[in-house]
């Protein structure tokens, strides 16, 4: 029997998902503070790290799994939103390779693209959509890649990328800091779920057979280092 293909990746009528976001924001009335909910679940229990399946990992998956990365946590922090009725939307864009620095071994590095396929997620809050990527790293490797982007004097590495200074983890619906946005560089808009990015031609991550190897023998050894920068 052939498998059906994904219809969508978030999933938020899948019922682990649609259970916790029950859970997240339950008894909380204002729509920030069942964003805020979503976003320190998304930030903090869904640890950064690269999962085998890459960008295609359903929210189900993430949750399951409790690792991802910017495309991937985007996808369950969309399909939470979206169980919990928050209106949502997930934005993708090109991103400078540089924000990878630090993390892939250099023989990997030069395998990225120059540039990758980035997203952030946009929540409707008061009429007014908020851009938000401060999930994308849990606070513990945040403080960890902040202080390694010091030492190296860089501006962009370790999953962050812009001003040391500036950079912020929090939740901040009027100010909309960012870890990312400094090495975005190329805008390709908003989209209702990831999927129908993923199969266009604006979409950059997609390897070719050697490429996918190499990511699914090595993708433990990244994952290592991540945790190594962690602690």
């Amino acid at each position: 029997m052939l498998k059906q293909p994904i219809q969508r990746l978030a999933d938020y009528d899948h019922p682990k998902v649609q259970e916790t976001a029950l859970k997240l924001v339950q008894n909380k009335m204002d729509v920030r503070e069942k964003i805020q909910q979503i976003f320190n679940f998304v930030r903090d229990e869904i640890k950064f790290g690269f999962p085998i399946e890459g960008d295609w990992t359903t929210a189900s998956k993430t949750l399951e799994i409790k690792i991802g990365q910017c495309n991937t946590k985007g996808t369950l922090f969309l399909a939470l939103c979206k169980a919990a009725g928050i209106p949502a939307r997930i934005h993708f864009s090109l991103i400078k390779r540089e924000i990878q620095r630090g993390i892939f071994p250099e023989f990997l590095y030069i395998l990225l693209p120059k540039k990758l396929s980035h997203s952030w997620i946009e929540v409707e809050v008061n009429g007014k959509w908020v851009r938000i990527d401060g999930y994308i790293n849990d606070l513990i490797f945040f403080r960890g890649a902040k202080n390694k982007l010091s030492e190296k004097r860089w501006d962009t590495g370790f999953s962050i990328a812009g001003n040391n200074e500036s950079l912020s983890p929090e939740l901040n619906f009027e100010q909309e800091k960012f870890e990312q946005m400094y090495a975005v560089i190329e805008d390709h808009g908003t989209w209702d779920d990831p999927i129908k990015y993923y199969q266009s031609n604006l979409y950059r991550n997609r390897p070719n057979i050697f490429k996918d190897i190499l990511y699914r023998i090595f993708i433990p050894y990244v994952n290592a280092r991540i945790n190594k920068i962690r602690r």
